[in-house]
C-alpha cells in the first residue's frame, strides 16, 4: 500500500524575526493526492511554530505528542523537543512512524527526526521534505546576498523556487511567522 507523502517544509530566523512555511502537496506514488494539505502548526497560542514532513497520519500523531510534551514542561520547547526526541526513538509504537517536524519559536529553531535526533541547524536555516535541499539553498542565499528581506520574504521565494524545481512541492503556500 502507497502512504501520501512528500512536501517541502522550510523555517528561517532573520533580522530578529522566525517564519515557517510549507507547501500544500501530497502525493501518493507519482500521483498529486491533495494539493491543500496545511502541514504548518501553531501551539502554545502561536508561541511555538511546526511544520512537517512525510507520513500525515504519523506526522499528526507526533504533533499530539510534542503538545503534550510542551504542556508537561510548561511551554519549554528545547525540553519538549527532546523528550519527545527520546519517546520517539525508544516507544515500539512512535519508532515506526515516518515524519519529520521543524519546531521554532522566538529564542529556537530545531529539527526533530525519528532517529531521536534533535538538531539546531547551521545558518538558522531549517528544511525538511523532497524538496528541503532546494528551498534551504535559495534560502542561505538570499540570507547572505538579499539582507534587507524579512524572513517571511526568503520563506516564500525559497519554497517557490523549490516548487520550480521538486515535483513534489507545489505553490500553495501557508507561512507563518513571529516576531
Amino acid at each position: 500500500m502507497e502512504r501520501i507523502h512528500a512536501t517541502t517544509i522550510l523555517a528561517v530566523f532573520h533580522n530578529g524575526s522566525v517564519a515557517i512555511g510549507g507547501d500544500g502537496q501530497a502525493t501518493l506514488g507519482n500521483t498529486i493526492a491533495k494539493s491543500n494539505v496545511r502541514k504548518i502548526r501553531k501551539l502554545q497560542e502561536g508561541k511555538v511554530l511546526t511544520g512537517f514532513a512525510g507520513s500525515t497520519a504519523d506526522a499528526f500523531t507526533l504533533l499530539d505528542r510534542f503538545d503534550e510534551k510542551l504542556n508537561s514542561y510548561g511551554g519549554n520547547m528545547k525540553r519538549a523537543a527532546i523528550e519527545l526526541a527520546k519517546d520517539w526513538r525508544t516507544d515500539r509504537y512512535l519508532r515506526r512512524l515516518e515524519a519529520m517536524l521543524i519546531v521554532c519559536n522566538k529564542e529556537d529553531l530545531l529539527m526533530l527526526s525519528g532517529n531521536g535526533d534533535v538538531i539546531e541547524p547551521d545558518h538558522q536555516v531549517a528544511a525538511i521534505g523532497s524538496g528541503a535541499m532546494y528551498a534551504q539553498a535559495s534560502a542561505l542565499a538570499l540570507k547572505k546576498h538579499a539582507p534587507h528581506l524579512s524572513a517571511e520574504d526568503i520563506v516564500r521565494e525559497s519554497l517557490n523556487i523549490a516548487a520550480d524545481i521538486c515535483i513534489y512541492t507545489n505553490h500553495n503556500l501557508v507561512i507563518e511567522k513571529i516576531g
